[in-house]
């Protein structure tokens, strides 16, 4: 059963951090909220496409005031339980914050692009591999890189440093090492404080502070974490398959996949001849 929000409610619930909404998917949203009768179905497999729009509805959801006993990352629940009304009003205060200049669209594409890709990858991943963490993953791959556009906000030149974080990745050098070195701060930590701020699930905040430091976390062989490796098995790989190294890296390989591979796919049980199969089999799938 839905509880509708007033707009006070809502206004004061969207508070603070915002990653700002993808233009094309608030326009397809707003020509569904004008239908005779919208479809929350379409209106979840929309906003689910969308970082922003996703976290702000979590954010709600979370939030004291329909008091779930445990957090929920899942998208089509957070509709569910929000009803038709509050999401389209949850909408239209998002898309008042959005407004964006042209160059700004452009750039954040890249962060859009690969945030959806991630995530429908991730999802595929966890299915074919039978994790338990389905609505997780996707969770996490949509939100991983959410302190990118925060970051761009902040630092207009941000996109060169993060291209030069990723040629400089390796054994010895995170992407976020980079970062710290040029900014004081990395996309890392800004997401998991994005990720807080919209009472993610503990641990898909974790895994988006923990996202580029995967090689220190599975180096690790005493059997520890299990819900974070879990989590950031799918999302490296999904990573790796979606070649953002490529999207947001502007690089022709990925090495911070030729530095943690090897790790991940011992993990999960995957040969490299099978992780090969399987990243063609994704790739046909339309998931990239």
């Amino acid at each position: 059963m839905s509880q509708e929000l007033t707009a006070e409610q809502i206004t004061e619930a969207l508070q603070g951090i915002t990653v700002p909404p993808q233009p094309q998917i608030m326009v397809d949203l707003q020509m569904e909220q004008y239908m005779p009768d919208p479809d929350l179905g379409v209106i979840a497999r929309l906003i689910s496409q969308d970082p922003g729009l996703s976290g702000a509805l979590l954010k709600i959801v979370n939030s004291a005031h329909y008091g779930l006993s445990n957090k929920i990352a899942s998208i089509e629940r957070a509709v569910n339980l929000l009803g038709s009304r509050s999401v389209i009003n949850i909408i239209n205060a998002q898309s008042i914050k959005g407004e964006m200049s042209d160059e700004t669209i452009v750039t954040l594409n890249r962060f859009w692009d690969t945030a959806q890709d991630v995530a429908n990858t991730s999802l595929t991943l966890a299915k074919r591999i039978g994790s338990q963490t389905v609505d997780e993953s996707y969770a996490l791959g949509l939100f991983h890189d959410c302190g990118i556009p925060l970051m761009l906000k902040r630092f207009p030149d941000y996109m060169d440093t993060l291209e030069e974080a990723y040629a400089n990745a390796g054994p010895e050098t995170r992407v976020v090492d980079t970062e710290n070195t040029v900014l004081n701060t990395n996309h890392s930590v800004v997401g998991y404080y994005t990720a807080k701020s919209w009472r993610l699930p503990d641990h898909v905040s974790n895994a988006i502070a923990n996202h580029h430091n995967a090689l220190a976390i599975f180096k690790d062989d005493t059997g520890s974490n299990p819900p974070l490796k879990n989590l950031l098995s799918v999302l490296k790989m999904a990573e790796h398959i979606c070649e953002s190294y490529r999207v947001l890296g502007n690089q022709t390989e990925d090495r911070e996949w030729a530095a943690i591979g090897h790790l991940i796919l011992d993990y999960v049980g995957l040969s490299e001849y099978d992780f090969e199969n399987l990243k063609e089999s994704i790739r046909e799938l339309g998931a990239h």
